[in-house]
């Protein structure tokens, strides 16, 4: 077991928060229990998931990226399950990466379970990330919470999104626990759940059920999903128009732009925060 500190950071992308984990040679033990560890706002440091930093070479499940991207997010839920991806992670692993002295500002690829994700690292400001594009698969679902009932777009960003537009935030109840959603067939590994209303003309505002994670403040990929599909409702598909479209989305925890180009790549643009940095005592990853 090892016996020394552990050197972590805390971040946060619209209030979505990590505990971010360097481990450039993939030296640490990370089970599902010590992640739920760390993540537990009582009795660790507190996080929605853990962003671990390794480089990609030194990863088997990066190893086939690391000729296109030096660094691999191994990104792990808040209870310990592992993720394809994380759109707040990425800008705050990138974040993470230029103050650490091991990225530059302006252009860079980060390795992640959903593909090399393009970043740009504008000078002292927003962190930009290529997406990828949306999936659209026909089979959608039903969502209910307490007696109400909407049709749910399903959305795929390398991760399952419903997307469901309604009347009130409040009508998405406590989402603490996974709305309840038919036919569950449709989402065998279960899936994010966005609840949407609108605020104007090319801007929404959203709550989301982060599967493993429960509310949270914001959801990069969620808020992608949410603009493909308010861009459906409203009749836009940039791949018919030509022309790029962008929708402000605002979540409980700061807003988010997202842009769809005609060629389908959407980017989401956003703020990064470090906000400590610190040693972990090895005994709360060993239990």
């Amino acid at each position: 077991m090892n016996t020394s500190p552990i050197a972590f950071l805390k971040g946060h992308g619209t209030q979505n928060d990590f505990v971010i984990l360097p481990d450039p040679d993939n030296a640490l033990d990370l089970p599902a229990s010590a992640v739920a560890r760390l993540c537990d706002r009582r009795a660790g440091i507190g996080g929605d998931g853990v962003l671990h930093v390794v480089r990609s070479a030194a990863h088997p499940e990066a190893k086939a990226m690391a000729g296109e991207a030096e660094w691999f997010m191994d990104y792990r839920n808040g209870d310990g399950s592992i993720a394809e991806m994380c759109g707040n992670g990425v800008r705050v692993f990138a974040g993470y990466l230029v103050r650490a002295g091991l990225a530059e500002e302006g252009d860079l690829a980060v390795a992640t379970r959903g593909g090399v994700k393009k970043v740009h690292i504008a000078k002292g400001g927003d962190i930009t990330v290529s997406m990828g594009r949306a999936a659209l698969p026909e089979a959608g679902v039903t969502v209910s919470v307490d007696g109400r009932s909407w049709p749910a777009r399903n959305v795929n960003m390398g991760n399952p999104h419903a997307v469901a537009f309604v009347d009130d935030l409040a009508h998405a109840g406590e989402l603490r626990s996974a709305p309840p959603f038919s036919p569950e067939a449709v989402y065998p590994d279960g899936v994010n759940i966005e609840f949407v209303v609108d605020r104007g003309p090319g801007h929404v505002a959203m709550r989301v059920h982060e599967r493993g994670a429960g509310e949270t403040l914001s959801c990069g990929t969620g808020a992608c999903a949410v603009a493909v599909a308010a861009a459906r409702r409203d009749g836009v598909d940039p791949a018919v128009t030509g022309t790029p479209a962008t929708y402000t989305v605002d979540l409980p925890g700061g807003t988010l732009v997202i842009t769809e180009y005609p060629d389908g790549e959407i980017e989401m643009t956003g703020p990064a925060v470090i906000v400590a940095e610190g040693v972990v005592d090895p005994a709360l990853l060993a239990g």
